[in-house]
């Protein structure tokens, strides 16, 4: 029996994580779960409301660390610019977590019900993080489309991280970040009439 709370919490993110790996996020059970991280189901439900917590728990702490990050980004930055850097302090949680993040994104790429969920918690994140552009002085529809596309970056870069893992998420993420900037800076062409 785990000792700790947080030992109990770590132990049933793993069991999820391999059975889910194993048997499939839908085929897994809450009960299967708890007996493979050595707990009662009572346990379990300590600690994760449902199932498909175990692997978005930790979306509260994202957000603070999100919005303190742009809060304390240097003053003078550009939208995109402060949400690079506030990315950038993210993405070390997710590498300094890897043995969890990998596994986590492969089973949410597999599983319909997980992407929805991934979805909805995007949503959220953005959200929050144009709030608190806005707290920045930056107008609220730039605020929304800085968040959303600053989003979109971070998640294409650490998709790339799964794929690539020869670069870290950072380099990634820098990578993406660029990708966004050779965008922005495409002349208009007649592909896209005046309107």
């Amino acid at each position: 029996m785990p000792r700790s709370g947080a030992e109990a919490r770590r132990r049933l993110q793993q069991a999820a994580l391999e059975l889910y790996r194993e048997r499939g996020f839908d085929q897994t059970t809450t009960a299967e779960i708890a007996a493979r991280a050595g707990v009662n189901e009572r346990t379990f439900f300590r600690h994760f409301p449902d199932k498909r917590e175990v692997l978005f728990g930790g979306e509260a702490d994202l957000r603070a660390a999100l919005m303190q990050a742009v809060a304390e980004a240097p003053d003078g930055l550009q939208p995109l610019e402060t949400l690079l850097c506030a990315l950038r302090k993210a993405g070390r949680i997710l590498e300094e977590n890897r043995p969890f993040s990998e596994p986590r994104l492969e089973i949410i790429a597999v599983t319909p019900a997980l992407r929805e969920r991934e979805l909805a918690k995007a949503a959220s994140l953005t959200d929050a993080v144009a709030e608190a552009l806005r707290q920045r002085g930056v107008a609220g529809r730039l605020a929304n489309l800085a968040a959303q596309t600053g989003w979109a970056a971070f998640h294409q870069a650490a998709q790339a991280w799964i794929d690539d893992p020869s670069q870290s998420l950072d380099a990634h993420l820098l990578q993406a970040f660029d990708d966004l900037r050779a965008l922005a800076t495409v002349p208009r062409t007649k592909a896209y009439p005046e309107s």
